[in-house]
């Protein structure tokens, strides 16, 4: 259910980016996302914990955070180079990606019915994401802004396992803020002259309020609850909650009156439940 409320969480991010992304480069939109979750999480985890520094903890988040950096980056040259629809079929890859890495680094082994669900878990967004049009997908040509996501996407598979091997018993909050403010630190090695090139005052208000929202639900939130689910579901399971994505998208969309999504959509939601259910139902077998 946490992992669940963290994709309906990410699902809205897409809407409210999309509102505010014109109005601020998106480079920098993630870097003050960043600095504002860590800034706002902060003195909380300070209240809570402690200073709960160490220099093993800072390099274990930073380790977890490069892999979030890499993707953010990874995406933002793709796209110069090809299209939102590609990215988005090439990120069906990742729970897939990530198992790979899980089975390699701690032995984490899935059924044949829970590996299946995960091919028909990628078959049901990439379904979802042409609208039945499964030709359009066959005609796609791919270029090198494709090959550079899927490096991205190979980092971003990579942040779960991570999380299950790096973490030493510390709070999550901790390991939380920590990853946030690594991650921008990375993120100002990338893009942070871009800061002095923006005049902050004629940034409009309601750009404010969709980075404050992304800043505190889709960023401390998210990564506080996939972080905690990981120790408990495996990073394999954690990570295939994105097929939930392109469904929840067309349900955030109707609900702000953008009306239905074509009938041929719906075999492909379908498909994506049940595979999330087999893969969730033998977690709950083995317990």
């Amino acid at each position: 259910m946490l992992m669940v409320l963290s994709a309906t969480l990410v699902s809205t991010s897409f809407t409210v980016g999309a509102a505010i992304t014109e109005e601020l480069d998106p480079v920098l939109l993630t870097l003050v996302r960043f600095i504002l979750a860590a800034a706002i999480f902060g003195p909380w985890v300070y209240y809570q914990y402690g200073m709960c520094f160490s220099i093993s903890l800072v390099a274990r988040c930073s380790l977890i955070s490069g892999c979030l950096v890499i993707f953010f980056c990874c995406m933002f040259l793709s796209l110069r180079f090809t299209s939102a629809l590609h990215t988005s079929v090439i990120f069906a890859l990742v729970p897939s990606i990530s198992g790979l890495y899980a089975l390699v680094f701690i032995g984490e082994r899935l059924r044949k019915e829970q590996l299946l669900a995960l091919v028909f878990g990628m078959v049901g967004v990439v379904w979802v994401i042409f609208q039945g049009h499964l030709s359009h997908l066959l005609a796609m040509e791919y270029n090198r802004g494709d090959l550079i996501f899927l490096g991205g996407c190979f980092a971003m598979g990579l942040y779960t396992p991570l999380v299950k091997i790096l973490h030493q018993g510390e709070s999550m909050a901790v390991m939380t803020f920590w990853v946030l403010v690594t991650g921008a630190l990375w993120l100002i090695v990338f893009g942070g002259n871009r800061l002095l090139m923006v005049e902050w005052a004629s940034v409009p208000g309601f750009v404010w309020a969709g980075i404050i929202y992304l800043s505190v639900f889709t960023t401390i939130v998210t990564f506080f609850l996939t972080q905690y689910s990981v120790l408990y579901l495996g990073p394999t399971r954690v990570m295939a909650y994105s097929y939930l994505y392109p469904g929840l998208v067309l349900v955030i969309d109707l609900l702000l009156g953008h009306g239905m999504p074509p009938l041929r959509v719906f075999p492909g939601v379908v498909i994506i439940l049940a595979a999330m259910f087999v893969l969730q139902k033998k977690k709950e077998t083995k317990r």
